[in-house]
């Protein structure tokens, strides 16, 4: 491609990559081959972004984390560079941390926000409005719908479904006493696991494989595998139907 104003000469850009107006592509960047970038995309030093990715207008790829005097969960340490693999889509005000890694064919929407030390698998939607905190791992499949918050130290397995506006959270302390730093943990969804809309998760608590939580459920502890929970505080509701169970849908994972 031409030469382009906001492109560092030791960025290197592949054949076919279209990019719009106004960028600022920083030292070291790699862009792979037909991807389109669009206007006012601020692409960080170091960054890596594979083949046929779309990244759409005003989005950020790569920026360091802001660390407040007393933040109890973000560090000061040096982070690897931006990965995004290739035949990702981004969308419109995303801002995506250096440190992050994302497989292929991710999708995040609109106005997401990925921080730093977070993996993301293969074919995973993150949806409008998402926040995954620092130090989480995102499975293979995974679809966080519009407005769900992903606390810090958190893992979602392949396949689990978050519905809308789920919130989760890591300290149990709320925020008091110096006790709370020994014990910060995030949420563990297992694989194939179902989070209904407004539900809330408690620290540390296991949602088990091909469990299901209902929606508006207030979850204290762990959930069964294979179990539905309801309520405040959520419990027991019955088993999962047969025919729901992730084994019974004929899903590849190719």
């Amino acid at each position: 491609m031409a030469e382009k104003s906001g492109i560092s000469a030791t960025a290197t850009i592949g054949s076919g990559t279209v990019i719009g107006d106004h960028p600022s592509i920083g030292d070291r960047v790699v862009i792979g081959a037909n991807c389109e970038i669009g206007a006012h995309v601020i692409i960080h030093a170091d960054t890596t972004i594979g083949d046929a990715v779309r990244i759409d207008d005003g989005t950020v790829i790569g920026k360091r984390p802001m660390r407040a005097a007393n933040s109890a969960v973000t560090k000061d340490h040096d982070l690897s560079p931006a990965h995004l693999g290739s035949r990702c889509i981004i969308g419109t005000s995303t801002v995506i941390y250096r440190g992050c890694t994302l497989g292929e064919k991710v999708l995040v929407a609109d106005l997401a926000t990925v921080r730093e030390n977070v993996t993301v698998g293969d074919f995973t939607i993150i949806g409008r409005n998402v926040a995954i905190e620092n130090e989480c791992a995102i499975g293979r499949y995974v679809k966080l719908e519009t407005n769900v918050y992903i606390t810090a130290y958190s893992t979602v397995e392949d396949r689990c479904f978050i519905a809308p506006c789920v919130a989760t959270s890591n300290d149990n302390f709320v925020g008091r006493t110096e006790e709370r730093f020994q014990h910060f943990k995030g949420i563990i969804a297992r694989r194939g696991a179902r989070i209904g809309v407004n539900a809330t998760i408690l620290p540390g608590v296991e949602i088990g494989a091909d469990a299901l939580v209902a929606a508006g459920a207030l979850v204290t502890k762990d959930v069964p595998a294979g179990k539905i929970v309801a309520g405040v505080p959520a419990k027991v509701f019955r088993d999962v139907p047969e025919e729901q169970l992730l084994v019974n849908q004929g899903w590849k994972d190719d």
